[in-house]
C-alpha cells in the first residue's frame, strides 16, 4: 500500500426507527456501543470520527469524540461518508456502522491487510445475500469521483455504489461478523443484549 493515511469513521448518524431507541447508546460491558466501536477503530487508524446528524451533534454521548457532522441531508450513510471525504479528501476511510456488535480486531485487522492499492473500495462480502457490505469497508480517496457519479444518476445507496463499482471483495472468516442490529428482536441474544 501507498502512503495514504487511513481514518476511522463510525456511522453513528442513523434515527434508529426500528430499534425505537438510539443504537449507538445501546450498553455494552457499561460503556456504549458508539464507544466500544470507537476504542475499536482507534486500535487500528491514526484518527477516529463519529458520523452524526446536525441535531445530534450535542448529544453528550457522541460530543465526546471528534465528529464529521453531516453535509447531506436524506442520503443515510452515504451522508456520513461522503462528508467525512469532503471534510479530509486526501485520507481513505474505514467506515464501520455503530450497530455491528461482532465487528472486532479480526475483523478490522483482515479488511485492513487485504485492503486494495487499485480499487476504490474494499469490502466484505454478506454471508447472507453475496452482496458487499458497505458499513464495515474501506472507502479509498480516490472513490469519491465514483460516488458523486453515481449519486448524479440517483443511487444513494452505499451497497448499491460498491454494487455498480470496481470493488475489491473479501470473504468473511467468521460468517456473523457483520450480523446487524436493527430491531428488538435483533437485540435479544446480541453481545449486546448480553452485555458483552
Amino acid at each position: 500500500m501507498g502512503e495514504t493515511a487511513v481514518y476511522g469513521l463510525v456511522l453513528a448518524g442513523g434515527r434508529s426507527r426500528r430499534m425505537g431507541r438510539d443504537k449507538a447508546l445501546l450498553e455494552r460491558g457499561g460503556r456504549s456501543q458508539l464507544e466500544h466501536v470507537h476504542a475499536l477503530l482507534e486500535r487500528h487508524v491514526q484518527r477516529v470520527f463519529v458520523s452524526t446528524r446536525k441535531e445530534q451533534a450535542d448529544e453528550p454521548e457522541r460530543s465526546r469524540f471528534e465528529q464529521v457532522v453531516d453535509r447531506y441531508d436524506d442520503l443515510g450513510p452515504l451522508a456520513g461518508i461522503l462528508s467525512a471525504m469532503d471534510a479530509y479528501p486526501d485520507v481513505d476511510w474505514l467506515v464501520v456502522a455503530c450497530d455491528l456488535p461482532n465487528v472486532g480486531d479480526d475483523t478490522i485487522s483482515h479488511l485492513l491487510a487485504n485492503r486494495s492499492a487499485e480499487h476504490p473500495f474494499t469490502a466484505y462480502v454478506s454471508s447472507h445475500d453475496g452482496l458487499p457490505e458497505p458499513l464495515c469497508a474501506v472507502w479509498r480517496s480516490i472513490g469519491r469521483g465514483v460516488i458523486r457519479e453515481l449519486l448524479g444518476e440517483g443511487i444513494r445507496c452505499p451497497r448499491k455504489i460498491l454494487i455498480r463499482s470496481d470493488t475489491h471483495l473479501l470473504a468473511q472468516a467468521d460468517p456473523r461478523w457483520l450480523d446487524n442490529v436493527n430491531t428488538p428482536d435483533d437485540l435479544a441474544g446480541s453481545a449486546l443484549e448480553a452485555g458483552a
